[in-house]
């Protein structure tokens, strides 16, 4: 039992993690179905689509349900798991060998890092997604090339030249024109990730999802999908703000130029720094539960 704790395991009986399997699956059809049907018709989604693309877990691997570690499953049925990577039997049932899984994936203690850093600063605010416009500044090749800027190309250039811009997440400023990247206030880079990333920022709490998927199968797939549900909002939310318009596609602007919708913008930033807050707290609960199991 290399790297199983005994000491505070969960045991599910066999009719209660199927029936958690079973509602997680139910869950991850409905939230994936529209990206499975544009996908066998070879089409593609502005927003709905982006985090099939953007990160890479596959709707098939979202689907499948784990209970995390420290949690064993017993019953007959349990014994289909033995063929997982970091599956162990234990005297009570299937669980996670932790130590074997902790060995193979250092990520962790980068993830433990990062999140309890970001967890540990204030949220700062307004920032208003001028990162989509920064991305298209003084430029033709737009990276979505079939939808409209709204503003076009002068008046979303003379929005970036209006505005403090202030990015502090290295994977949203290292897609900023070269043009722009001169305007940031920051300079981020992947090595400063963990002293500049901060609550409020849109992208650091997206990413819950990818350290969710990157720590699975020690967390429990709930906390994965609850991820994947924060950060398809915000990414809702990401391009109502930006330049592009989808007026077309149902999602009215959010116009961050004017006052109101700078209220707008920074009112739902708020909503979803409180939500990031609650899911980043889960993850760190996980990974020390994931170390108290291999002790």
């Amino acid at each position: 039992m290399r790297g199983t704790s005994t000491r505070a395991v969960r045991v599910l009986a066999e009719d209660e993690w199927r029936g958690r399997a079973r509602r997680h699956e139910e869950r991850v059809d409905a939230l994936t179905a529209g990206h499975l049907r544009r996908r066998r018709a070879g089409e593609s989604h502005p927003v709905e689509d982006f985090l099939f693309t953007y990160y890479n877990l596959k709707p098939a691997r979202l689907r499948r349900w784990d209970p995390g570690a420290g949690t064993v499953l017993a019953g007959e049925g349990a014994r289909e798991r033995l063929a997982d990577r970091f599956a162990v039997r234990t005297p009570l049932g299937v669980g996670l060998d932790a130590a074997a899984f902790l060995e193979a994936r250092p990520v962790v203690g980068f993830v433990e890092r990062l999140l309890s850093a970001v967890a540990d600063r204030p949220a700062h605010l307004g920032c208003f997604g001028l990162h989509e416009w920064a991305m298209v500044y003084r430029t033709r090749e737009v990276r979505h090339g079939g939808v409209p800027l709204r503003l076009g190309h002068e008046g979303t250039d003379r929005v970036v030249e209006s505005h403090r811009v202030r990015c502090s997440h290295f994977d949203a400023f290292r897609f900023f024109t070269d043009e722009a990247r001169p305007l940031n206030t920051l300079r981020p880079t992947r090595e400063t990730q963990v002293e500049l990333d901060q609550p409020g920022c849109l992208h650091a709490n997206m990413d819950l999802y990818k350290w969710a998927y990157k720590l699975s199968p020690a967390v429990p797939s709930e906390l994965v999908a609850d991820c994947f549900e924060l950060s398809r909002d915000i990414r809702e939310l990401d391009m109502r703000a930006s330049p592009y318009d989808l007026a077309d596609r149902g999602y009215a602007p959010v116009r961050i130029e004017t006052a109101e919708g700078k209220a707008e913008y920074k009112d739902a930033q708020e909503g979803f720094a409180e939500r990031g807050a609650v899911l980043r707290a889960r993850l760190l609960d996980a990974c020390r539960t994931l170390r108290d199991a291999a002790a």
